[in-house]
């Protein structure tokens, strides 16, 4: 399993593994419940492979973001994505210490380390995304 076969989609909680491809669009398994089902072309998916987050100098991809939470709780899972705002923000500063403060939201923040934890329960490899940011650095 690679991030670029992970999706989220718009409307949906969770992380969505891409099954198949129909005519009218995806066929996707819920990471979180095993349930499958069709997201048709006018649901909003966007590949955890493309997403990014704001820093003051440029966009992190996301994949690096999982890779410092990874490291930083040696591979287990992180705080819950229900904890309070300002516990959510300080533990975004320690894994992203130069995230725009004023274009990541404390929602965004959610996300991203509640999509984190999905992975880890759905026993992700984070070592393919070391191995991948490498390779593209020596690009």
């Amino acid at each position: 399993m690679t991030l670029d076969k992970l999706i989220v989609i718009s409307g949906k909680p969770g992380i969505f593994k891409i099954n198949a491809q129909s005519k009218s669009g995806l066929i996707v398994e819920s990471l979180k419940d095993k349930k499958k089902f069709p997201v048709m072309n006018i649901h909003n998916v966007s590949s955890l492979n493309d997403i990014a987050v704001y820093t003051y100098e440029e966009e992190v991809p996301l994949k690096q973001v999982f890779l410092n939470i990874h490291k930083k709780e040696n591979g287990a899972k992180t705080i819950s994505h229900k904890e309070n705002k300002n516990k959510l923000t300080d533990f975004f500063t320690e894994v992203l210490p130069n995230y725009d403060t004023e274009r990541v939201y404390p929602s965004n923040i959610k996300k991203v380390v509640q999509w984190y934890n999905q992975l880890v329960d759905a026993k992700f490899d984070f070592t393919g995304i070391e191995k991948q940011i490498s390779q593209e650095e020596e690009e």
